[in-house]
């Protein structure tokens, strides 16, 4: 089954080949996601992502929905994955 995560756009910024990216809050865990699909989103809007991608976005209600199902189905551990935190965030030593 394919699930799609919805996140908070912070900030917007290009990547070195063009392709519009965003800085997403994910329930306190902050990832670049990829705006391509999305070129209407803003920040301050939140986004429906899979896989890096953000897919459409939804209102803030619909957002809280399915953070609240996530967490009783105990699935939100899997977004504090180090393999997947931004590549730009300092590890815990502050590097």
């Amino acid at each position: 089954m394919c699930l799609a995560i919805p996140g908070k756009l912070l900030e917007i910024k290009g990547d070195p080949f063009g392709v519009p990216m965003g800085r997403t809050d994910f329930g306190g865990i902050v990832k670049q996601v990829c705006l391509q699909y999305t070129p209407e989103a803003n920040p301050g809007d939140y986004l429906l992502v899979h896989v890096g991608f953000a897919l459409g976005i939804v209102d803030e209600a619909e957002a809280e929905r399915t953070y609240q199902l996530l967490k009783e189905m105990e699935q939100l551990n899997e977004l504090g994955d180090p393999e997947f935190q931004e590549m730009d965030a300092p590890d815990q030593a502050g590097r």
